[in-house]
């Protein structure tokens, strides 16, 4: 037993020593694009309001974003994958995969790659897909550090 409480403090020490590393490390900042503008695609038959409403709501964030930096120039590709609408108990619950290229302006070359998915919750199925569209954009403008535009 006394060999328990003496190695306790050397033991509590090093726990301590290795969790204030973690606390001082800083995280890479995420690289920043230029993003000239975008284009909203998809496959299979998506409500044309979810398309039109993700397309505007990222092309007025793109044009009320201003860069002061120079960065390197892209458009993005948006494609929505699926949606999936009145899932769920209450049927409220909407779900979009979305998957984003950023090819560069100066030479095609995809140079960034973002998927992610959205869920949205709409007690209201005519105003399910404009906001399904808006927490797409959201994401979009989260991820390309883009200005809240106006659509």
């Amino acid at each position: 037993m006394s060999w328990v409480k003496s190695c306790f403090l050397p033991v509590a020490l090093v726990c301590i020593a290795l969790a204030s590393c973690s606390i001082f490390a800083k995280e890479q900042p995420a690289p920043v694009y230029d993003v000239r503008s975008a284009v909203v695609v998809s496959a299979q038959k998506i409500p044309p309001a979810i398309l039109a409403g993700v397309g505007d709501r990222v092309n007025a964030a793109i044009n009320a974003t201003v860069r002061t930096d120079v960065y390197p120039r892209v458009v993005l590709t948006i494609r929505i994958l699926f949606v999936e609408k009145g899932q769920g108990f209450d049927k409220s619950r909407n779900v979009a995969k979305v998957s984003v290229d950023a090819a560069s302006v100066d030479d095609g070359s995809v140079i960034a790659v973002s998927a992610f998915e959205v869920t949205s919750f709409s007690s209201s199925p005519t105003a399910a897909d404009e906001i399904l569209a808006e927490d797409i954009a959201a994401r979009i403008r989260s991820a390309f550090s883009l200005s809240a535009g106006r659509a």
